[in-house]
């Protein structure tokens, strides 16, 4: 078990990650409106109404008019604003911010913001095409950052992250160590826990997005496996030079 901390990657393209700290504040504002500040009755009208559910959409099922927010289509995406609890939106919120931020500078914001909605729509896809009678609504984000995970695995496979062993030992790793561990694990567990309460599929659905969109949506500039890695002091070192040394401006002809 591999719970990422921070990482070393300094930020080339953008001067803030705006987006990820834009949807970590809306996921945190949705789950204090709907689950912690919320009563039991009105959270589970919440996971309902704003929760993507296979049947409904497949049409297998219809839902009582009463707990109807937002149209069928649109739970695509709103579920993935929705959590279970502290611990839900604790770790998804903390995978999103140490990650969300590098891919956000590959990618530009818009670009950026797109990815992770994309991530969402095909994570919920994938679990109902697997469970297209499943009446439970699926909550949560997981599969639309399981979506930036596999987007930093093919960007910074190399850069070192600090991550937390078996909730103990502190490690600085190569990026491609625990997120293989980790992409490999949902994978694993899509086969294995065919039960559980976690949608491993969402997770899976996630990722092959992902995988898919990183080379489609990435600037053309960026590069990917790290052909070049730029730490914060060598960013802090460039710009010194630059400013002690300003180059003539060169015109095209």
């Amino acid at each position: 078990m591999f719970v990422p901390l921070y990482d070393v990657n300094a930020l080339k393209h953008i001067r803030l990650q705006y987006v990820t700290l834009g949807l970590i504040a809306v996921n945190v504002l949705v789950w204090l409106a709907t689950g912690a500040a919320a009563n039991e009755d009105f959270a589970s009208r919440a996971s309902m109404g704003l929760g993507f559910i296979p049947a409904l959409i497949f049409g297998n099922a219809h839902l009582d008019p009463t707990l109807v927010m937002v149209p069928e289509n649109f739970t695509y995406v709103t579920y993935a604003f929705l959590h279970a609890n502290f611990m839900h939106i604790a770790s998804n919120m903390l995978f999103l911010w140490v990650f969300g931020d590098n891919v956000e500078d590959a990618m530009g914001h818009v670009r950026f913001l797109l990815f992770y909605l994309i991530c969402a729509a095909a994570a919920a896809w994938f679990h109902g095409f697997l469970e297209p009678a499943s009446e439970g609504p699926l909550i949560g984000a997981s599969g639309a950052i399981s979506g930036v995970v596999a987007s930093y695995f093919l960007l910074h496979p190399k850069v070192r992250i600090w991550v937390l062993v078996l909730w103990r030992l502190p490690l600085p790793l190569p990026a491609f160590i625990p997120l293989l561990f980790w992409i490999g694990q949902q994978f694993y567990m899509l086969v294995v826990d065919t039960e559980g309460s976690v949608s491993w599929a969402a997770h899976a659905g996630g990722l092959i997005a992902g995988l898919v969109l990183t080379p489609l949506m990435k600037r053309r500039s960026v590069p990917l496996f790290d052909r070049s890695i730029v730490s914060p002091k060598a960013v802090e070192h460039i710009a010194t030079e630059e400013t002690q040394n300003p180059q003539p401006p060169h015109w095209g002809r």
